[in-house]
Formats: C-alpha cells, structure tokens, sequence
C-alpha cells in the first residue's frame, strides 16, 4: 500500500508564505496528484491538481497566489502557499488517484493563517 506523507504545515502571518510538499512511498509518475483542504466546519475543497501530464488546475480561491509542482524523480508534490489568508486556514490533505484503481490520502498537515 503506497503511503503519502506531507510535510511544511505550520503558523504564518497574513501576507506571508508557506511551502508544503508531500512525499510517496512509491513512484507519482503514472498518477495525478492533488492538494485539498478542510476548514473547520466547511467540506473538504480541492486546492491544487497536476496531471501526470504536468498540466494544473486551481481553485479559484487559490488562483494567482498558490503554485502545485510535482519531483517525479523524488515522488514528491509540492504546494507554493503565497501571499496567504486567513480564510486560507485549513487541514491540507494530499491525493493521488489513477483512474479507480489508486485513491490514497495523506494524513494531512495544518495550516494556520493569522491576521
């Protein structure tokens, strides 16, 4: 069972920057890959997703300001956080999924917004 394990969660000002990255345990290469994220009372939102193609699409709130990234070589995903929110606060969770047959989360990490 490949796991994902992310990493780069913590607390920052409003206007500031966070850089979270997310590892596998296995290769990325065949799969898309995705950040989400889940503020308190809301539902689970996608933030990020780069094809294995490399081609990316952004939630709206995000547009402008977020970067997804993927290391092939590393397994590895990341997620630019820039000019952050408060309303950015969340639990951010990374995804890979290959058509049905590969849907795995992480344990996700938290991100704290401060005004």
């Amino acid at each position: 069972q490949v796991q994902l394990v992310e990493f780069g969660g913590g607390l920052v000002q409003a206007g500031g920057s966070l850089r979270l990255s997310c590892t596998a345990s296995g290769s990325i290469r065949m799969n898309h890959m995705s950040w989400y994220r889940q503020a308190p009372g809301k539902e689970r939102e996608l933030v990020a997703r780069i094809m294995s193609s490399h081609s990316t699409n952004y939630g709206d709130s995000v547009k402008g300001r977020f970067t997804i990234s993927r290391d092939n070589g590393k397994a590895t995903v990341y997620l630019q956080m820039n000019s952050l929110e408060p309303e950015d606060t969340a639990v951010y969770y990374c995804n890979m999924k290959r058509g049905t047959i590969l849907d795995v989360w992480g344990q996700g990490t938290q991100v704290t917004v401060s005004s």
